[in-house]
């Protein structure tokens, strides 16, 4: 099969593979974006208890391979009343595991805000979550932005891992044409090749708002 043939018969289905990646990628850092704050605040808690299960988050989902996470969301879940199908389960898992890592990124940018900031805006009455989002968040946020596109890039390679339990994704598509044609290289290739141009365009878009925060 020539090249320009294998893109007639198969580029429609590994667009629909890249699709579904990038949908699944942005619903999991939809979910550990917001999720990674929260345990950022608990590590900075004044409760010990707080903040030793914000830790135990943290040490539990970066110290746990994301496909064993996968696993006992998919296959443990049922025991435990949970279930949901494979698409679901990979968006669940890749957030919950983007979350621990968003969480350090987090609080390391909100560790960073000059303390003295903070104590004059408690001198002067502000409530402590007017403080947060407006003085806290926006400064963390700027400094953030270049390692959470690098954490995003990350979860879109770690999503290959959803092949495992049948999300039809875009490594698991992959799979599926050399499955039906024999072939390896083309159909890997084209994977390779998707998922450097997605990669690509995120970082570019990294870039620009990088830039734009700089700049606000």
């Amino acid at each position: 099969m020539t090249t320009l043939d294998f893109i007639a018969a198969y580029g429609p289905l590994l667009l629909s593979g890249l699709f579904a990646t990038l949908r699944i990628c942005v619903l999991a850092t939809l979910i550990a974006i917001p999720l990674g704050l929260v345990v950022a605040l608990l590590l900075r808690s004044r409760h010990a208890a707080s903040r030793w299960i914000a830790r135990a988050y943290v040490e539990v989902m970066r110290g746990t391979p994301i496909l064993v996470v996968l696993f006992l969301l998919y296959y443990g879940g049922p025991s435990f009343g949970l279930v949901l199908e494979a698409e679901p389960v990979g968006i669940l898992g890749l957030g919950l595991y983007g979350a621990g890592y968003f969480a350090e990124i987090l609080r390391a940018g909100l560790q960073s805000i000059a303390q003295g900031q903070i104590e004059a805006a408690r001198m002067l009455g502000i409530p402590p979550m007017r403080i947060l989002w407006r003085i806290q968040l926006p400064q963390t946020l700027r400094l953030v932005v270049p390692p959470s596109i690098n954490q995003i890039i990350v979860l879109i390679k770690e999503s290959a891992a959803l092949s495992i339990i049948t999300v039809p994704e875009l490594t698991k598509i992959g799979a599926q044409i050399a499955n039906e044609t024999f072939a390896v290289i083309q159909p890997y290739l084209a994977v390779a090749l998707l998922y450097w141009l997605l990669i690509e365009i995120l970082a570019a878009l990294g870039h620009w708002l990088e830039r734009k925060v700089r700049h606000a």
